[in-house]
Order: C-alpha cells, then sequence, then structure tokens
C-alpha cells in the first residue's frame, strides 16, 4: 500500500499534501495493526512450515561496478514487465468510465450524496488484483467524473491491501484466523482513512 511508487505517482496525480497525509495514515495502519496483532499472540496462527524454517547463510557474490548496472537494468526490465500489463488494465477502466459511464451516476453513488460510499469503494477493490501503478488511472477517472477524494484512495488501497488473489496466496502462510483478523484490521484502516479524506477534501485540494 505504501511505497516510494505509491508516494511519487500520488504526488504527481494529486499533490504533494494528500500523497503525504496518505503515507503517513498508511504507515500508521501498518504499525497500529502490527502492533495489535503482535499483542494477540497469534505465532500459532502462522504455517508450520514457516515457524519451522531455518535460516540458510548463502556467500554473497562480489559485483563490480558493470555487474551492477546489468543486473539493475535487468531489474528495471522485469519491473517494467511486470507492471505493464496492470497499467494497461488500469488506463482501459479508467477510459471506460470516463467515457461510458455517466457522471451522475458516479456522483450519486459515489459522491457526497452517498454516506457509504467509501465501504461501497472498498468491497468493490477487494476482488480486483493490481498494484498502485494499475489503480492510478482508474481513480483519475472516477476523481475526474466527481467522486470523493476518499473514496477514490479507499478504492485504490483495497486494491493493492486486500485484493482476492493476494488474500488466496497469503492464506498459504498464515491460519484462517489470522489472515481474517489481518483483513479486519485493513479494512477498518481503510474506511477509517476514506472517511478522514473526504472530511479534509475542501482543505487540502
Amino acid at each position: 500500500m505504501v511505497d516510494l511508487g505509491s508516494l511519487v505517482l500520488l504526488m504527481s496525480i494529486f499533490g504533494w499534501k494528500v500523497a503525504v497525509i496518505y503515507v503517513v495514515l498508511g504507515l500508521v495502519i501498518a504499525v497500529a495493526g502490527g502492533t495489535l496483532i503482535e499483542k494477540l499472540h497469534l505465532e500459532n496462527q502462522v504455517e508450520e512450515f514457516i515457524r519451522n524454517g531455518r535460516a540458510i547463510d548463502v556467500p554473497q557474490e562480489e559485483l563490480h561496478f558493470r555487474d551492477r548496472m546489468k543486473y539493475s537494468w535487468e531489474q528495471v526490465v522485469a519491473t517494467a514487465k511486470k507492471v505493464a500489463p496492470y497499467v494497461l488494465i488500469g488506463v482501459g477502466i479508467g477510459a471506460i468510465i470516463h467515457n461510458w459511464i455517466p457522471e451522475e451516476f458516479i456522483v450519486k453513488v459515489l459522491g457526497d450524496n452517498n454516506p457509504f460510499g467509501v465501504i461501497l469503494a472498498t468491497i468493490a477493490g477487494a476482488p480486483m488484483y493490481a498494484d498502485i501503478f494499475g489503480t492510478i488511472p482508474i481513480a483519475e477517472a472516477l476523481l475526474a467524473k466527481g467522486a470523493l477524494l476518499g473514496v477514490v484512495l479507499s478504492f485504490m488501497m483495497a486494491v493493492t491491501t486486500l485484493s482476492l488473489p493476494s488474500m488466496i496466496m497469503l492464506r498459504k502462510a498464515v491460519k484462517p484466523k489470522l489472515l481474517g483478523i489481518f483483513i479486519a484490521i485493513c479494512t477498518m484502516g481503510i474506511i477509517v482513512v476514506g472517511y478522514f479524506f473526504n472530511l479534509i477534501q475542501p482543505m487540502i485540494i
């Protein structure tokens, strides 16, 4: 949910105030949620193969400047290939929202008149699978159509944090009880952040 890419992209689309507040609140959710889970002592909810895993010391190969540059370029290409499909999907969905979905509908469902807009956006984002790069075009289109800032950010956070494929992969590492608590904490955090942004939107945009 929070990384350097999200900070740069949010800053370019929504401005530095939104980007900084988003990152700070994202870190608060992470620290508060992690602390709460730690206090609940749920170590036994982590799957056996992880708890019993042993660390292995692997000797590190010394890389020269040319090797480092080559490795860096390979990582750039790999990341670009990984991200490109999500960006294209995001642009496609954004284009559909921008050109085909009536503005009145977006405002009615995700604007000021619907107090459940943040909750609906969080639920709508959960089944999707993308990263922050793929959600930006969708968020931009929703905002242009009149959706509230908190609703848009809640959608983005839900997509990047609560996506169904991510939860399926996480289930392989943790047991249902811990997974349920994780989802509950993230969902509540996203909803609180969404309503907070709706309240402060007039002051920061």
